[in-house]
């Protein structure tokens, strides 16, 4: 009997993979996400994170939360460099504006990720869950330049 896995879109997956479908089909759309994060894997960020593997951490942590799927979902993407060394391990937040994103916390940057430890990382997902505005929180983001 041979082993296969299956992704949550119910196609087959290569082996090796969790969700890299074996037969690509351009008609299947991409899961709903509210929420994107997309972590810094690069070199330096990735020395400096806790975990070996942050973004598998994470997305193990928002199935403990039940917000790996649904109409809050968080999608958690790796990155190579942002070429944002100087502040260590950094993020950056993208909200589904076309459905139930929170237009406020879409492009945010935060900074020093790989000091957050668990709990961090709830609170965080917590308020991208419930709508609270990540600029009226205590998250560190890097500074932008603003248009004048």
């Amino acid at each position: 009997m041979k082993n296969t896995m299956v992704n949550n879109m119910g196609s087959e997956v290569e082996v090796g993979f969790t969700c890299k479908p074996k037969v690509f089909d351009p008609n299947k759309p991409i899961m709903h996400f509210k929420t994107q994060i997309f972590i810094c894997d690069g070199e330096r960020c990735k020395q400096s994170s806790k975990h070996e593997d942050e973004a598998t951490f994470l997305r193990e942590l928002l199935k403990e939360l039940n917000l790996h799927q649904g109409q809050n979902r968080i999608k958690i993407s790796r990155t190579n460099c942002f070429g944002a060394c100087r502040f260590r391990q950094v993020a950056t937040v993208f909200e589904n504006t076309k459905a139930n994103g929170f237009i406020q916390n879409n492009n945010i940057w935060l900074k020093n990720t790989h000091k957050f430890d668990k709990n961090r990382w709830i609170e965080l997902f917590t308020a991208l869950k419930n709508n609270k505005n990540l600029d009226e929180l205590d998250f560190e983001q890097i500074p932008m330049n603003e248009i004048s």
